[in-house]
Order: structure tokens, then sequence, then C-alpha cells
């Protein structure tokens, strides 16, 4: 029975392509047949579509992960090149200041780094990346773009180390630009206020001036502006004022600095030069001379 039911598949297979082949009434018949079987053939390939799917959603989303990752990462990475260009633009405005400072100087002078600040509070000290292989020198006026910073106190090989105007332990003479007088500007330890002592109640200084180095003590040029007095209070029945005054220079800003080689200064006679008597012959002219 089975090899009677394989050919009589067989003859009505034969028989159904001849008749598709002959006539073309079968056309409709396969386009009926078609619409018979499409949801089947939608059934059957479903599994297959939505595991396609599926494949192509969570490798969309993977990618979609990874650009978004990228994404940060370029986004971190400009954020800091923002930054570090918003320093370097800053550090070159604070170049471009040193060097138009460096351009009213007449001195020789080289330029500084800050390496460190001194941790102590009650000291106000810094380090420079400059040292005695450099020329740098105990007593060397240092300079900012604005103004006097203080003086190099230590010196190594490659670093040296600077007490700033603000110390308590630091003092200078200087003058009031405005009409010369002098007096001695101490620091008060602070890094916004400096003292000016020893002035006379009827001393005329005023707020606003600007204190500059008077060249009196031989270790500072004169003229490197100081200090700008920011008040001056008059107390009744004391000989003093009581003056204070504010850095000129960016003690806790700066970075750059400038540190002059003042010209040595015209040597003092000794006591021996000033102890020489004149020849007789020359105070008997001068006698005469005034005699006349």
């Amino acid at each position: 029975m089975p090899g009677y039911r394989m050919l009589l598949c067989v003859v009505a297979a034969s028989a159904l392509m001849f008749v598709d082949h002959r006539f073309t009434r079968m056309e409709e018949v396969r386009a009926q047949l078609t619409t018979v079987v499409a949801p089947i053939q939608w059934l059957v390939a479903l599994p297959s579509d939505v595991l396609t799917w599926g494949s192509l959603a969570l490798s969309e989303q993977r990618a979609l992960v990874e650009e978004n990752r990228r994404l940060r990462e370029q986004i971190l990475h400009l954020s800091h090149r923002v930054q570090h260009m918003s320093s370097l633009t800053a550090e070159n405005v604070r170049l471009r200041e040193l060097l138009g400072a460096a351009a009213r100087l007449e001195a020789p002078y080289i330029t500084a780094e800050l390496l460190s600040l001194d941790s102590d509070p009650f000291t106000h000290q810094m380090v420079i990346d400059r040292g005695r292989r450099n020329g740098v020198y105990v007593g060397q006026p240092v300079l900012d773009a604005s103004g006097l910073v203080g003086q190099v106190t230590a010196v190594s090989a490659y670093s040296s180390r600077v007490l700033m105007v603000a110390d308590a332990s630091h003092a200078l003479p200087i003058q009031i630009n405005r009409n010369g007088l002098r007096f001695v500007l101490q620091g008060s330890g602070q890094y916004d206020a400096l003292r000016v002592i020893h002035v006379p109640d009827t001393a005329d200084i005023r707020e606003g001036d600007l204190l500059v180095t008077s060249g009196l003590a031989g270790r500072f040029p004169p003229g490197y502006p100081v200090a700008r007095v920011t008040e001056v209070v008059h107390d009744p029945g004391q000989p003093f004022a009581r003056v204070t005054a504010e850095p000129v220079a960016r003690l806790q800003r700066s970075r750059h600095f400038l540190l002059v080689f003042p010209p040595d200064p015209a040597p003092v006679p000794d006591d021996e030069v000033w102890d020489l008597e004149l020849p007789d012959e020359l105070v008997d002219e001068a006698t005469l001379e005034e005699s006349n």
C-alpha cells in the first residue's frame, strides 16, 4: 500500500504540473492558494524575524553605548584641554606683565618661577627655581610685574629662599613718591597689610600715597614700588600716627618673578680718609682767600 500511495502522488503531481503549464486558469488557483498559505509562511518566519530584530536591537544598543562612552571621554578630554588652555592664557598674561615690568628696569635681571611656599603660617617665605649657578646672592631684590616682593635670604646651587615684604621680620627704608618723605616699612605678618613705623603725627602722608624704595640701605635700588597707603590714623596725644599700607606686588598670586642685579654702590671712604690733614700751604692759601 505505501508504494501505491507514492505512485498516486507522483501521478497527481505530474498532472498538476502539466495542467499548470498548459492552462492559464491555474494562475488564479495559485494566487488563491498563495493567499491561504501566506499567514502560515508569516508564522513560520516569525521566530527568525524576531531573532533578527532582537540581534539588530542589541547591536544598535551596544553601538550607542560605545558611542556614548567615546563621546563622554571626548568631552572630558576637551574639558581638560579647555582648562589647560585657560591656565596657559592666564600664564601668558602674567608673563607679558612681567616682561612689561622688566622693560622699565635698567638694571640686569633674570627671571624665576615659584617652586613652593613655606607651610608655616607665621612666616611668609617662598622657594624659587634660581640659585647660585644663576648668580643669585643673599640680599638680592625680588620683584613681580607689579612691585617689590622681597629679598633672597638663602641660596643653594639650584634654588633660593625669598623673604617676602609681608613677613613680620622684614623691614626696608621707603619714601613717599609724592613728596620724598622717608620712613621705614615693616611687615605685619599679613599678606594685605604693612606698617609704616615712626611716622610723626604732623607728617604729610595721605591715603593712596605710593611708597617706593628709597635706596638708603644700599640693598634695594631706589624707585621700586613697594606699597600704597590704605589708612592713616591720627591718635590725639600720641606723637606718631598709625599708617597702614597694602603691598602692590601680588604676593599670593604671582608665580613668575624678576631677580634684579642692581649696580654696585659707590664706595664709602674709610675713616682714615676723613682724618687726613691738609698741607700747611693749602691751609695758608685758603686763609688768604677768605681774608681778601
